[in-house]
């Protein structure tokens, strides 16, 4: 059994996809990340980073004690080697897939999510920096979209490369992203999406929290306004 703390946000859904794909047994542990509780002492003893998703294995690989995983890609990588599956066996494969997952983790969802901040939660548009982040989404989609040309996913099967940037793509509205304008993303994004596990693992999240997207000033407040003191 996995213990997954879990909040439906981009970051969250790559975790369910990959356990709904592998139809591994898994609990949601709900860290509602408006109301601060990645601040609670319980959850920063596995998440030192006070961000979700995270992880408790109870049956590792090794036999030995339960093992906690923090950060989604660490998490999909542990999960695929955990698994032996969604990311290929030979070594060159497995690096592709490897390099497009630490793209999203460095690029992709970063750039995208400052996006998110200045376009949709920021007290007052900066016009400077919703350029500079609108630009560089762009030029991601761009990337996204030449990689995907002739091929059916990210690294040849679908893999935890493909599951990192999903959700992030699912949001492409809020990128101010036309998907025509990247047709190799669109028919990439429609098939993930079709996917049964991909259904279920949105289903989750409806589950989880089914409030309609938006922020309460108080929740902006937790989400934007702490520094160090509170994560200790």
């Amino acid at each position: 059994m996995i213990d997954l703390h879990y909040w439906p946000t981009p970051n969250g859904h790559k975790i369910t996809l990959f356990l709904e794909e592998a139809g591994l047994d898994y609990r949601v542990h709900p860290v509602n990340i408006g109301q601060g509780d990645q601040f609670k002492p319980d959850f920063l003893a596995i998440a030192p980073n006070n961000r979700m998703p995270a992880i408790v294995d109870h049956a590792p690989s090794d036999g030995g004690e339960p093992i906690s995983v923090f950060e989604s890609g660490a998490i999909l990588l542990y999960l695929a080697q955990k698994t032996n599956r969604f990311v290929p066996a030979s070594s060159r494969d497995r690096l592709q897939v490897i390099e497009w997952l630490m793209w999203q983790m460095a690029g992709f969802g970063p750039m995208l999510g400052q996006n998110h901040h200045f376009t949709r939660y920021a007290p007052e548009q900066v016009p400077y920096a919703i350029t500079r982040y609108q630009s560089e989404t762009n030029r991601l989609y761009g990337v996204l979209d030449r990689r995907l040309e002739g091929r059916d996913f990210i690294a040849g099967e679908y893999s935890i490369a493909d599951m990192a940037c999903y959700p992030w793509a699912v949001a492409h509205e809020w990128h101010h992203v036309d998907l025509a304008d990247f047709p190799n993303v669109r028919r990439w994004h429609d098939a993930i999406r079709a996917r049964p596990a991909t259904i279920a693992a949105y289903a989750k999240g409806k589950q989880v929290n089914d409030a309609p997207p938006g922020m309460t000033d108080e929740q902006k407040k937790v989400l934007f306004g702490q520094g160090a003191a509170p994560a200790r």
